[in-house]
């Protein structure tokens, strides 16, 4: 008779290499036993070998720990089969999920039918773990077994509890391997508790849960190793609030120190967070936060399982990068004009030569014929351009602006047309597309067309003519399909008889001309186009209904006398000019607002004497002597003045050619 010490693990983990040397890929379910429970794993593990590797150990509670924890931390065993206490104990010691082998009714049933068959008449002990069956005391009588019953959750209980059971006189002791070794020891006869079938019920879910187990843990690793890589910082919490994993970014960009407790310092930083996230159910998105002397974007956002919060993950960006790669896009995305932003609807007006230009518009816009458009500087030309282009079937494709006088002749050829790597020196890696390459299929505004070099018109009318551009060092050509807006405030005709424009260019150009009108040419349209333009941009200049009010009268006069050289484009910086000045000036001087105004000075006389009629209602002074000077306000300013014209005609608001009036009446 074999005799066994359950003092200490007296056997030495092995690991059935027969089982365990096939394919690493599957998951590992080891098989832990100290007693009679092995004969019957080992039995039916060769029928699961290929969904599983298997593991034999030959160890228990401790012991079985220390000898397991090396292969769980290596990711070689998943799973843990084990029955009894000693499968309690490894459940409550390891970190990989613990299958027991469970003893249901029938085996209970089976083995006492076996005893009572085997040794008839004898009086059978029946060892369980944690728990008695008090519905088989209740059917010991029925059938006439002289059943008792034990408990143990350890080995000295099933010690105990066997030696209780023999002073009471029971002969033949049912329970777990542990239990017949040591009714063995005591003379007794046993019977082996777990059956066959209990132990492949049990194979079955270790399996199972060994495969689930490997799959999570592969996606695991998977998302640890990508999360590892990024340059942000990344932090899961579970619902608890307690960390689960953490990239090296986010201890690099909070600065917290990998020798301390990470998790706690952790805590302390987005604990906060993590609080307002749960207390408000909401998100906290892109905030601005000071951390450790730097300044950080973070965002932390709920996780969601199934629709219920499962826990939060705290994500960590520099502000500094951010800019950077702002910037960078920025960058590499030119040219910038890729987009048409406004509408013909944008012409403000109801001028009739207005109304001009938005009926020319429209109709050329549902034809790519090209469009020519002239006028002076600051008309709106550009504005007309995106509006035809945002009005044609066109619309939605790349819509792309380019100054012809912005760059020198070499760089305009380059960028219009493209080059090849190596064309030039300098040329860009790789090559180059040009304008008209990146406009395919929109629409290409060509602005200042006359200010183009004589040595690009050639070329520029064979893209018109034939569709297909060639990059410079390039000997194939390239279709294209744009349609070509080009606008100019010189006399292209003029160009053409002086010889410093081609003919055939300005023909291919002008088939379809619309003039856009100078601003004075349409006075009716000055204010409601001043009072859309301040709308538009009262956030900007913070202006109030009132001071945008106060703006619009003090500018009245300008409306209908000032000569606006610079059209729209100088009503825009006189708008600012104003709304920055006279939102909150009212107690400025009317001399030191003409110098920050010249354009009242440069207006023609009769303008002038309007202003004077119509003085801003904040002028210092004697509004009424400002109005009307007299004759002796005349002969006071000028005294003061020195007998300065000049002089006494600013202290007086009026023009020189009044204060000549006054003074010859």
């Amino acid at each position: 008779m074999e005799r066994f010490s359950y003092e200490r693990s007296v056997a030495v983990s092995t690991f059935t290499s027969s089982l365990a040397s096939s394919n690493s890929g599957r998951p590992g379910v080891a098989l832990v036993s100290i007693s009679r429970l092995q004969s019957l794993c080992e039995t039916v593990a060769p029928r699961y070998t290929g969904r599983a590797r298997f593991f034999s150990v030959r160890e228990g509670y401790g012991a079985a720990v220390t000898a397991l924890q090396a292969y769980v931390d290596a990711g070689s065993v998943d799973v843990v089969l084990a029955a009894g206490s000693n499968g309690a104990y490894l459940r409550d010691n390891l970190s990989v999920p613990v299958v027991m082998v469970k003893v249901n009714g029938f085996d209970v049933l089976s083995a006492i039918t076996r005893a009572t068959t085997t040794w008839p008449g004898a009086k059978i002990g029946l060892v369980l773990h944690e728990t008695i069956s008090h519905e088989l005391a209740d059917l010991s009588a029925w059938l006439n077994v002289g059943l008792k019953q034990r408990a143990y959750r350890s080995i000295d209980e099933v010690r105990l509890a066997v030696a209780g059971l023999a002073a009471e006189g029971c002969s033949v002791i049912i329970g777990p391997g542990m239990a017949c070794d040591f009714a063995q020891q005591a003379g007794l006869e046993s019977v082996f508790l777990y059956s066959l079938g209990a132990v492949e019920e049990a194979f079955e879910r270790s399996v199972e849960l060994a495969r689930v187990s490997r799959q999570k843990e592969s996606k695991r690793v998977r998302l640890n190793t990508i999360v590892a890589h990024l340059r942000d910082g990344v932090a899961a919490f579970d619902d608890a609030g307690q960390l689960e994993a953490v990239n090296p970014a986010m201890l690099n960009l909070l600065g917290l120190d990998r020798e301390q407790d990470v998790p706690a310092q952790l805590t302390r930083v987005v604990g906060p967070l993590l609080r307002e996230t749960l207390e408000h159910d909401m998100p906290v998105e892109e905030r601005i936060e000071q951390i450790g002397g730097r300044a950080l974007i973070v965002n932390c956002v709920p996780i969601l399982e199934q629709g219920v919060r499962s826990g939060s993950v705290v994500t960590v960006q520099d502000a500094l990068v951010a800019q950077r790669i702002d910037r960078s896009l920025r960058t590499s995305q030119r040219p910038k004009h890729l987009v048409a932003r406004h509408h013909l609807d944008d012409l403000i007006g109801s001028s009739v030569a207005l109304e001009r230009v938005r009926r020319l518009a429209r109709a050329g816009a549902a034809h790519d014929a090209t469009v020519l458009l002239s006028g002076e500087s600051g008309t709106g030309k550009e504005l007309v351009a995106q509006g035809i282009h945002n009005a044609s079937r066109r619309r939605g494709n790349p819509f792309v602006a380019f100054n012809c006088a912005a760059l020198p002749e070499g760089l305009i050829e380059s960028e219009l047309f493209g080059h090849e790597e190596g064309a030039f020196t300098g040329a860009r890696r790789g090559g180059k597309p040009g304008l008209f390459e990146i406009a395919h299929t929109g629409t290409i505004f060509l602005d200042e067309i006359g200010e183009i070099p004589a040595a690009l018109q050639s070329r520029l009318l064979r893209v018109l003519q034939e569709r297909e551009v060639m990059k410079l060092g390039s000997g194939r050509a390239t279709p294209v399909d744009v349609r070509v807006i080009a606008a100019t405030h010189r006399d292209l005709h003029a160009l053409v008889e002086q010889g410093a424009f081609r003919a055939d260019l300005y023909f291919r150009l002008n088939l379809l001309q619309i003039e856009l009108p100078p601003l004075r040419a349409r006075r009716g349209d000055v204010a409601q186009l001043a009072r859309h333009l301040l709308n538009r941009s009262a956030l900007q200049y913070g202006l109030s209904g009132a001071a945008l009010e106060r703006v619009l009268a003090f500018l009245t006069p300008l409306f209908e006398h000032y000569a606006w050289p610079g059209n729209v484009r100088e009503l825009e910086n006189l708008l600012a000019r104003a709304a920055i000045y006279l939102s909150d000036s009212a107690g400025e001087e009317w001399q030191d607002l003409q110098a920050v105004f010249p354009e009242f000075g440069r207006m023609r006389q009769t303008a002038a004497d309007v202003l004077g009629a119509v003085a801003p209602a904040h002028a210092a002074g004697d509004l009424s002597a400002r109005r009307s000077p007299t004759r002796e306000d005349v002969v006071r300013a000028l005294e003061q003045a020195g007998g300065n014209r000049a002089a006494a005609s600013r202290a007086l608001g009026i023009g020189r050619t009044t204060l000549w009036r006054l003074m010859r009446d």
